[in-house]
């Protein structure tokens, strides 16, 4: 008796963590209707047009769509002409990678499980797959992930290669729908603030799937460490403190250099080496702190990127 009475308490303080976490972990699921409206479109090889694609796919659409249309889809027009210049990549995720979701319902609930237990206080969001542009994997809004399957499965991809993907981005996208919006101090320190803001996100990637993301980029990184870190904090400094725009600063050589370069990254490098520079300091930063959960929650607060370099360590 005495041990149900102990065990009650117990069992309200977990149901009301899963209840606060948005989505129940047990019971997330992967919503590829819209991905599927966009694949009936393409069957027996043809090729939508705008207008088709406007009526059958836009309008109508779930939440994951409008998320994806602001500076990704844009609008049909611009669809239609990106399907017919790439009908092979989309018709490559449509009959190689669309079928593999249902499998990847396990990853996706281990890891929001993984979460719950690290964060129980975050909800968690919905997932949504669906089809874009080809300029974008995934992003973040509304209490949702939503994911672009011919960026996350391009020609070529093998299934071992896509649930890897997938659960990157389960895990990456999952973090951005926490991160708080940039303070005074992160603007004013936005190449270190979006080091922090994307690579904080690759950290706790790695913490609960227990992978680096991008492991050809890591290769790359590591021994380059110091000298990439030099690099980074010259190109920090050029942009710290400008009077220029965010808009202007994150056009700047300075920052392209680091981060939205993945078809124009430096001859030689991965793309968005930022990320990674960000991964290693949230990594450093956790590590050196006695309550690593409220670390973790600095990170995701990002009130002052420069005092979370400092306490980290980082390039010491």
């Amino acid at each position: 008796m005495r041990f149900r009475k102990l065990l009650v308490p117990v069992l309200t303080l977990w149901t009301g963590a899963v209840l606060a976490a948005g989505v129940d972990p047990l019971a997330a699921d992967i919503d590829a209707r819209d991905a599927l409206r966009f694949a009936a479109l393409m069957k027996d090889g043809a090729v939508p047009t705008a207008d088709v694609l406007q009526r059958d796919y836009l309008d109508g659409a779930g939440p994951g769509v409008k998320i994806f249309t602001p500076g990704r889809i844009r609008d049909a027009r611009h669809l239609a002409a990106v399907v017919a210049a790439k009908p092979d990549t989309y018709r490559y995720a449509i009959r190689n990678c669309l079928p593999q979701l249902p499998a990847l319902r396990g990853d996706l609930r281990a890891i929001y499980l993984a979460f719950a237990g690290l964060l129980p206080e975050r909800p968690l969001p919905a997932i949504d797959v669906v089809f874009g542009a080809d300029n974008s994997g995934g992003t973040a809004g509304d209490g949702r992930q939503v994911l672009g399957l011919e960026v996350d499965c391009p020609p070529g991809t093998t299934p071992e290669q896509f649930r890897t993907t997938m659960r990157g981005f389960f895990a990456h996208e999952t973090v951005h729908t926490w991160q708080e919006d940039e303070t005074p101090a992160a603007l004013a320190d936005l190449l270190l603030s979006q080091a922090l803001r994307e690579g904080g996100a690759d950290y706790l990637a790695t913490v609960v799937t227990g992978e680096i993301p991008h492991l050809d980029r890591d290769a790359w990184a590591r021994p380059r460490e110091a000298w990439l870190w030099h690099e980074f904090q010259r190109d920090r400094m050029a942009i710290k403190g400008s009077s220029d725009g965010v808009d202007t600063l994150t056009s700047s050589p300075h920052f392209r250099r680091w981060f939205a370069n993945c078809h124009s990254a430096p001859q030689g490098w991965p793309c968005e080496a930022g990320y990674w520079i960000g991964m290693r300091i949230a990594e450093a930063y956790v590590a050196q702190a006695s309550d690593k959960r409220a670390a973790i929650r600095d990170l995701l607060e990002l009130r002052d990127p420069a005092a979370i370099l400092k306490a980290s360590g980082y390039g010491k």
